[in-house]
């Protein structure tokens, strides 16, 4: 960065030019199914971009690149798609809404942020101090102001709608299922030697859904031919393990893609793998969409 280029520790926070989150799909829930994608969102504020020593390509490494686009059929089916407008780099939509980590900031952290979490130690916090493959975002410490900003402007406005919605369908249907979608390296491997899934559907271990989700999804995909492992390596991040409730109706089911099946990930571009996939991916959402997740029984007996 040029001695002419002010850092964020040196400016006030850049004001937010777009809102912090797209929501595609009908206004009323027209079904107990709702998709999100907070991971996808691919506008890069331009002092972020100035004030960050990774060029532009790699600065979207940690990015779910073109996710909400994959599962965007969804909206065929009536069913509400949320995504995220910027990105994870910036700000981290899956994790606490305070997961920091201190030595990424000029002032002390307030007490209501988590600065011991091992996520943010490893630079992968609300506020991320890396994207993958351990590329550091920024050459020094930040403003904490920015950091507040972020979640403040971002982080909690797109948890807001998303707790709406999810109380809105858990109303009118008893029962509520969000997909939370997102993408992997290629270089991503289960437990098992030598095993690189195409897809892991996470649903922490069984704990934040019903388990005819899971077993739907891993049939599915397996019929059409895809590796899938099961919470291995990835069992469902701050999403799926905060909204997932199954004992009050709330089912959260996280799927990751690997991201060799459709685009480039050097150069960041779509392949001819992107539109088998998105077919693929219409079937998975049709088949889920079309089980039945009855209510839980203390719920039903409340209704009558």
């Amino acid at each position: 960065m040029s001695e002419s280029t002010p850092s964020m520790s040196e400016t006030d926070p850049e004001p937010l030019p777009l809102r912090p989150f797209r929501i595609l799909g009908p206004a009323e829930p027209a079904t107990p199914f709702l998709f999100s994608s907070p991971h996808s969102g691919r506008y890069y504020p331009p002092g972020f971009l100035a004030a960050s020593q990774l060029d532009p390509l790699a600065i979207r490494r940690s990015e779910d690149f073109m996710i909400d686009v994959l599962f965007s059929s969804v909206v065929e089916r009536r069913a509400p798609l949320i995504s995220a407008v910027y990105p994870r780099a910036y700000v981290d939509l899956n994790r606490e809404p305070y997961e920091l980590d201190p030595k990424m900031f000029r002032e002390p952290l307030p007490p209501r942020a988590n600065g011991r979490s091992l996520r943010a130690a490893g630079g992968l916090g609300t506020i991320p101090r890396m994207v993958s493959e351990g590329r550091l975002i920024y050459p020094g410490p930040i403003a904490l102001g920015e950091a507040l900003m972020r979640i403040e402007t971002i982080y909690h406005p797109f948890h807001d709608v998303l707790r709406r919605r999810l109380a809105e369908t858990l109303a009118q249907f008893g029962t509520a299922v969000l997909i939370d979608c997102h993408s992997m390296p290629s270089s991503a491997r289960n437990a098992a030697p030598g095993l690189r899934p195409d897809f892991v559907v996470g649903d922490r271990f069984g704990s934040s859904c019903a388990p005819e989700l899971t077993e739907c999804a891993v049939r599915v995909l397996r019929s059409l031919g895809y590796c899938v492992s099961r919470n291995k390596p990835y069992a469902g991040g701050y999403i799926t393990e905060h909204y997932g409730r199954p004992s009050f109706g709330l089912h959260v089911l996280q799927l990751e893609v690997n991201r060799g099946l459709y685009m480039d990930e050097e150069a960041i571009r779509l392949h001819e793998g992107f539109e088998p996939l998105k077919r693929s991916l219409g079937v998975l959402a049709g088949e889920l969409m079309g089980l039945r997740i009855e209510p839980p029984a203390a719920l039903e007996e409340a209704a009558e």
